[in-house]
């Protein structure tokens, strides 16, 4: 398959992109730039609304990552826009060049997170449940609805919902490990807000079985199927890492020093389970969280 993917060099894009090359698909870059570095890169100006539509043909399948960084800094409002932006006009672009081809490609692949929920306790959730209320819910809700806009034209189109991507080289655990390994960590909050978790390969190997796998469509959470609480996900790093875990972070800590980001992002609680993946036969190599630690972390 000729696959499209943008946000390519990205915690989890880096890992796709080498699976798929290993498994002899043909990688085109989507690159934030007018105009791409040879054919297998794609120019997208999201601010111009251009995009080098005729490298376009000829791609069987959209893997569409890219979108601004949520925990940079605090969310002013203009940052919240470009959270907003870099997502939801992002998709709306690449999904209306895609319909416009010739042929267009047989998937759309675009993610979005577990933030679609919301905030919602112990509650179990799937595919089916209701969207939150907050402002990382109301993203995921536009950023869904823009990738569907490819499904007019007879695309399959698929919504990753997104937990936390386990990897040593970035995001969440990248940021955790420097204050755990020296005995600085600690529950968040009162550490009973659930934590939705995929070991980064997992991750990797979910998007290409969606790619690969034609019964799937719609909203598909790319979670492992035991989230843990954050009381729980701190002890157990902090076992794998052989370090103390005594020093807690106050829910009142964290929303002075973080704001509303912190609010989302380190408090809120979303116990979710990967109901779609599963039915289709997806099996995870790494569905035990201490296991998925001890991996990534050699």
């Amino acid at each position: 398959m000729r696959v499209l993917v943008s946000g390519a060099t990205g915690l989890v894009g880096t890992a796709l992109t080498a699976a798929l090359r290993a498994g002899e698909h043909e990688v085109v870059r989507l690159v934030r730039t007018a105009q791409g570095n040879g054919p297998d890169e794609v120019g997208c100006d999201i601010h111009a609304g251009t995009i080098e539509q005729e490298k376009l043909e000829g791609i069987e399948g959209v893997v569409h990552l890219a979108g601004e960084g949520i925990s940079s800094h605090r969310w002013t409002e203009d940052f919240k826009e470009s959270i907003r932006s870099s997502r939801v006009d992002s998709t709306r672009l690449l999904a209306d060049a895609v319909c416009k081809l010739t042929t267009p490609p047989r998937v759309f692949l675009c993610a979005s997170a577990v933030g679609y929920y919301g905030s919602r306790g112990d509650q179990t959730l799937d595919e089916d449940s209701p969207p939150g209320d907050d402002f990382l819910a109301s993203v995921c809700v536009a950023w869904e609805e823009s990738a569907r806009q490819a499904a007019n034209c007879g695309i399959r189109v698929v919504s990753t919902r997104t937990g936390v991507v386990l990897s040593t080289e970035g995001g969440a655990l990248g940021q955790m490990l420097p204050p755990f390994r020296l005995g600085g960590g600690g529950v968040m909050g009162d550490g009973e807000q659930y934590m939705s978790w995929i070991a980064r390969e997992d991750m990797v190997r979910a998007l290409i079985f969606i790619l690969e796998n034609d019964s799937l469509s719609g909203p598909v959470n790319c979670v492992s199927p035991a989230p843990v609480t954050n009381r729980v996900f701190t002890r157990t790093l902090g076992r794998v890492l052989m370090r103390p875990t005594f020093v807690p972070l106050p829910a009142s800590i964290i929303k002075m020093t973080f704001g509303e980001m912190g609010q989302a992002l380190l408090l809120a609680s979303q116990r979710v389970t990967p109901k779609k993946l599963l039915n289709a036969g997806f099996e995870f190599y790494y569905p035990d969280l201490e296991e998925a630690l001890r991996h990534e972390l050699g």
